[in-house]
């Protein structure tokens, strides 16, 4: 065999180990999920994480194949989302995604470094998980139902789906928003 021959099959037979080993080494993002809901089919929660998984599967995240997902749940006791959340940041989980403001509350006092998607958090700017509504800041970032501006045009859309509708009755707490909060609205 000619010198330039051996180098040639030997670079290829180099380069060609070398993409089949980083081809292995894809790493698999480790997504940590916090709530205080039972994880049973009577946690209506549930639905919201299917949803959340099945919008991440439209983008190409294959659970098992590019994304894992490691589940903790309180069991309906928000005495134990303290401890789930320091077990997540234990497993160094890429990010933590926590449904409800409870879950997020107990996923910020454990990490400040792990990105935390909040997923129908209350008051995020009351409940110290952002800065503010402008500026969150921080390592939280997520969904809200907040908004005292979109009231009227939650019940235009409510009143589309139901046209016969002629009357709503609406509960309403008198401290549903905090006062660093109403303000920024």
């Amino acid at each position: 065999m000619r010198r330039r021959d051996f180098i040639v099959l030997v670079s290829g037979a180099a380069s060609w180990h070398a993409a089949a080993g980083a081809q292995q080494a894809t790493k698999i993002s480790q997504i940590g999920v916090l709530s205080l809901g039972r994880g049973d089919k009577s946690d209506t929660s549930l639905k919201t994480l299917d949803a959340f998984v099945s919008a991440l599967r439209e983008l190409g995240y294959t659970e098992g194949l590019n994304i894992a997902f490691d589940r903790r749940f309180a069991d309906g006791d928000a005495n134990k989302l303290s401890g789930l959340a320091q077990e997540l940041v234990g497993h160094r989980v890429d990010a933590i995604v926590a449904l409800a403001t409870t879950a997020a509350r107990a996923a910020k006092r454990a990490t400040s470094v792990i990105p935390i998607v909040a997923i129908a958090m209350a008051d995020p700017v009351e409940d110290e998980l952002a800065s503010s509504l402008a500026q969150p800041g921080g390592n939280v970032t997520g969904t809200t139902f907040l908004g005292p501006e979109l009231v009227s045009k939650r019940l235009q859309l409510l009143k589309q789906i139901v046209p016969g509708l002629s009357r709503v009755v609406v509960l309403w707490h008198p401290r549903a928003y905090g006062e660093r909060t109403w303000p920024a609205c």
